[in-house]
C-alpha cells in the first residue's frame, strides 16, 4: 500500500538549494546527517529531496514538481512579502481545472507548481 511520496530533483549546489528552500519557501532541513551531495527538506506534510549533479544545465532541467495547499492565498502573499520570484507564466490564478495555482523556478530551474481544489 502506498502511503508518501518524496520526488527528488537536481541540485548544482547543496548550500545554494538549502538557502533558497529555507529563506524563500520556509522548509527546513529534513533529518540530523548531512549526506554529501544529497538533502533533504521538509515543510508542513512533505519532503522533497535532492541529488547533486554539479553538471545541470538550468535551461535543460525539466524537473517539475506539484503540491497540493490548502491556504495558497496566504502562501502565495507570503512568498511575496519575502520578494520570492514567481514565474512570469505562473502568477496566482484560477485554472479551467477547478485549480488555484501558481508556480515558480528554483535555483536549478526546477518548477514547482503550487495548487489548491475550488
Amino acid at each position: 500500500m502506498l502511503t508518501d511520496i518524496h520526488p527528488k530533483l537536481p541540485m548544482r549546489d547543496k548550500s545554494v538549494t538549502r538557502e533558497y528552500y529555507s529563506t524563500r519557501l520556509g522548509f527546513k532541513v529534513f533529518g540530523n546527517a548531512d549526506y554529501d551531495g544529497y538533502l533533504m527538506m521538509e515543510k508542513d506534510q512533505i519532503q522533497i529531496h535532492f541529488f547533486e549533479f554539479k553538471a545541470l544545465e538550468p535551461k535543460e532541467n525539466y524537473g517539475q514538481v506539484y503540491i497540493r495547499t490548502n491556504n495558497i492565498d496566504e502562501f502565495y502573499n507570503s512568498l511575496l512579502a519575502k520578494e520570492t520570484a514567481i514565474h512570469p507564466n505562473g502568477k496566482l490564478e484560477t485554472k479551467p481545472w477547478g485549480q488555484k495555482e501558481f508556480s515558480l523556478l528554483d535555483p536549478d530551474s526546477n518548477l514547482l507548481t503550487f495548487g489548491q481544489n475550488i
